[in-house]
């Protein structure tokens, strides 16, 4: 979701105004995810074509694991929706069939599309209809979110490798790298977009303070991965058990933090699972408290092993030539690091959204560290329909650890 600016003392209501820009947003990113897999089939065909029947199989193997894994938890999402939201749409059967062959997500997007068309040619919509849009906005966030580091960023990881180690670089790998750099800066963008409109008494987003986001995002990530990709040059046959080793860490950081975004436990395995893989990449935060500490050490642990990863592969190129393109790539690299710690900064110094709620808290927003505080009684004054627990149970971290949510379904905050 897109939101406005709101100024100082502004408490908006509940649902935000579902506008037409937010409209043409959700169609962007639809568009986006149907660019994103058309590239990829691309790249896959190509890699086949040309005899690289293991390279084409890994493009394919990632594609079919993060649908699959995305269509579980939108079937299981759509199971544990009230019973109100669910006459809205197609039935059990139907969904499960579309989910079945691999269809839920797209269809999750063209029915928001339609929802959303539907509310805004209205103009002044209820909002009750309002709120429906926006809780379908909140699903495909999370899930474009999940879809995205399952598949986009170890493809990423995939091109860059191929391209290292052939020294040469096809236009559908450079598409496929294009497409998927964007995905995951925009997938971080629109989910810290999703979580915030929750949140009354802070600003929201503006243009500005939503470019610097995407863009520290998007230089962060980059180092991330090249040294991902040099290190895969380097040991091929070992980037799975670092995969492993650090994935592991990851989950078992996760399940000690007691997350509880699921209805049922199988899938909260999952879920913990498939953050376990974000975090791979880059930081993302789940549970309630200060942040400030657990960032810190996230990020320590996650430059010195990208660290070690590049210089690994520098002590067995020694001596370097300064014509090399992958000295270029690291000289890059740093500079993107520096920049993207530079721009964050910046971002969280002067134009990040600010709280104005009389009494902050020392509680931080779930993937960035901003202090915040939100007062459930004023909350619930504002918020009219129904509620994405979801996203609700995350944004609600980034406030005091006295407001509970205890109701293990969707629905209205009351029942929360």
């Amino acid at each position: 979701m897109v939101w406005g600016s709101c100024g100082p003392g502004c408490r908006p209501s509940w649902p935000p105004p579902y506008r037409y820009l937010d409209l043409a947003f959700a169609l962007m990113g639809t568009v986006a995810f149907l660019v994103d897999l058309g590239a990829d089939l691309w790249v896959a065909a190509s890699y086949l074509k040309a005899g690289h029947y293991h390279w084409g199989g890994l493009v394919l193997g990632l594609l079919i694991l993060s649908s699959l894994i995305t269509q579980v938890f939108s079937l299981a999402w759509y199971h544990s929706d009230p019973k109100d939201l669910q006459k809205k749409r197609l039935t059990g059967q139907t969904l499960l069939i579309l989910h079945v062959l691999q269809l839920g997500y797209l269809y999750r997007c063209l029915h928001v599309l339609k929802v959303g068309f539907h509310v805004c040619r209205m103009g002044a919509a209820e909002e009750a209809q309002r709120g429906y849009a926006i809780f379908l906005s909140h699903d495909i966030s999370m899930l474009r979110l999940f879809e995205t580091f399952l598949e986009s960023a170890p493809q990423l990881t995939l091109a860059l490798y191929i391209i290292l180690h052939t020294s040469k670089a096809e236009i559908f790998q450079v598409l496929g790298i294009c497409t998927s750099f964007l995905c995951i800066a925009w997938a971080l963008l629109d989910y810290h977009q999703s979580l915030r409109s929750f949140l009354q008494d802070k600003h929201k987003l503006g243009f500005l303070s939503s470019v610097l986001y995407f863009l520290w995002n998007f230089l962060l990530v980059y180092p991330r991965v090249l040294s991902l990709a040099l290190f895969t040059v380097l040991f091929p046959s070992y980037i799975f058990l670092h995969f492993l080793g650090i994935w592991s860490a990851m989950f078992l950081w996760v399940w000690l933090q007691g997350t509880d975004f699921m209805e049922h436990a199988a899938f909260e395995w999952l879920y913990r699972a498939v953050v376990a893989v974000i975090l791979y990449f880059c930081w993302f935060n789940v549970a309630e408290g200060k942040t400030r500490h657990r960032s810190a050490i996230y990020h320590t642990f996650l430059l010195l092993d990208s660290v070690l990863l590049a210089v690994s592969w520098l002590c067995n190129n020694v001596p370097l030539s300064w014509d090399s393109h992958v000295v270029h790539a690291l000289l890059a690299a740093l500079l993107c690091y520096f920049l993207g710690i530079l721009l964050r900064g910046v971002y969280y110094k002067y134009f990040h959204p600010t709280m104005q709620a009389s009494s902050p808290s020392s509680y931080d927003v779930v993937d960035t560290g901003e202090p915040g505080s939100v007062r459930p009684a004023v909350f619930r004054q504002l918020v009219v329909g129904d509620v994405n627990r979801r996203t609700y149970g995350l944004a609600q971290c980034f406030a005091s650890p006295l407001w509970d949510v205890q109701h293990p379904a969707n629905g209205t905050l009351e029942d929360m």
